[in-house]
């Protein structure tokens, strides 16, 4: 059984995943749309896709596709999942879900109205950190976990200023001032990705940005926002709490790992930082850091990346950790690229054996609601000063 699908958006990031999504068994044709139509026809030609669409329109009104999968600017995910919903396509979407609680809300609505699947593509879901804490988790081996922090550090020198110019053209000021904390996903995401609860409250403190550049600046931003650095405190139901930082301007090495996570529980703990990782208990310290290192499978010199600054390409060659269990991987991706700490192929083959068995996958609409909403909360919270707010949260996703 296999299912057509067209990509939204032929940017840096999108071509890895059309790769995957090609080579899936699960996948039958690959079209794509953009809005600026070269870089759409350059994606097909260089990977022999089935063809374009000339507008996102055009691909939801057509019968050849049956789900879109949305590489766009992370601003614009809310409205547009809702748009492929509600012309009865399924939706793989990039992170965040959506930028406000009204959106968010929106697609968990359309998705219990249609019955379509609705994935989002967090790659912390399979951080080897996470993937390694989940196993530990489950396994009762923490005791009690009762803390937990989690850091997305990612300089905007280290790439990020070439990406924004490359998505952003003329008025890329305007938009590489998007707020940390309204990209929430990978920090909060690898948390709760293991850490079976949610947040109910916050209290957030932002670092107003003091480059001078024109970044970060509330009379350029869209988003009237001049907070470069954030910090989140959030209290977890059942009991206890976690921390998060949203930094873009720190002086730390994010092309060696910009996701990095610590979990604190009565019998044991977990510690990473940029090249170590330890398993900490009572009886002494154990070094980890090989379980959850990636082995890369794609050079960074490699011609696929050309177009990518090279301070990111680290995040779309590496590939599998020895924690990650490839057992249930089609063998059509035993040798191609993977990405962010090994988390490609997995997020693929969710969305795809979702569609095709009619089964919640891992990252569904509640699950990210619980990845994305804390994050804008906290945001609301640090433009207070640090008030703590609490956080609505649409519940579990309802039983297959």
């Amino acid at each position: 059984m296999t299912f057509s699908l067209g990509i939204v958006g032929a940017g840096q990031f999108s071509g890895q995943f059309a790769t995957l999504f090609q080579a899936h068994p699960g996948v039958g044709d690959v079209y794509v749309t953009d809005l600026l139509p070269e870089r759409a026809e350059r994606l097909v030609a260089a990977q022999g896709l089935a063809g374009t669409f000339p507008s996102y329109e055009a691909m939801l009104e057509s019968k050849a596709v049956d789900a879109v999968a949305i590489f766009t600017q992370r601003w614009t995910h809310g409205p547009l999942v809702l748009k492929g919903l509600n012309a009865g396509k399924h939706v793989y979407s990039a992170v965040p879900m959506a930028i406000t609680t009204e959106e968010i809300a929106a697609i968990i609505d359309a998705v219990k109205a249609t019955g379509l699947t609705y994935m989002m593509g967090e790659t912390s879901q399979y951080n080897p950190a996470t993937v390694h804490a989940r196993n530990q988790i489950a396994e009762g081996a923490f005791g009690r976990l009762f803390y937990a922090e989690g850091d997305y550090v990612h300089d905007m020198d280290l790439g990020f200023y070439e990406a924004y110019q490359y998505s952003g053209g003329e008025n890329w000021k305007r938009t590489a001032s998007y707020p940390p904390l309204l990209y929430p996903t990978h920090s909060v995401g690898g948390v709760l990705g293991a850490w079976q609860t949610h947040a109910v409250s916050v209290s957030a403190i932002g670092v107003v940005d003091g480059r001078g550049d024109g970044v970060f600046d509330k009379d350029v931003s869209q988003f009237g926002n001049d907070f470069s650095n954030a910090t989140a405190l959030f209290e977890v139901a059942g009991g206890g709490s976690f921390r998060t930082n949203e930094f873009r301007r720190v002086g730390y090495p994010s092309h060696i790992r910009e996701s990095r996570f610590r979990f604190f529980g009565t019998e044991a703990s977990m510690e990473q930082l940029a090249t170590v990782a330890l398993w900490q208990d009572k009886k002494g310290v154990k070094d980890i850091s090989e379980l959850l290192e990636p082995k890369q499978t794609l050079s960074p010199d490699d011609p696929s990346l050309q177009h990518i600054a090279p301070d990111l390409r680290a995040a779309f060659t590496s590939g599998s950790a020895p924690v990650h269990d490839r057992s249930r991987l089609p063998r059509a991706f035993d040798h191609l690229h993977n990405g962010h700490e090994g988390s490609h192929h997995f997020l693929v083959d969710d969305f795809v054996t979702a569609v095709n068995s009619r089964t919640l996958p891992s990252v569904n609409a509640w699950v990210a609601a619980r990845y994305t909403l804390p994050g804008i909360v906290a945001h609301e919270s640090a433009r207070q000063g640090g008030v703590r707010l609490e956080i609505p949260d649409f519940g579990d996703a309802p039983e297959a």
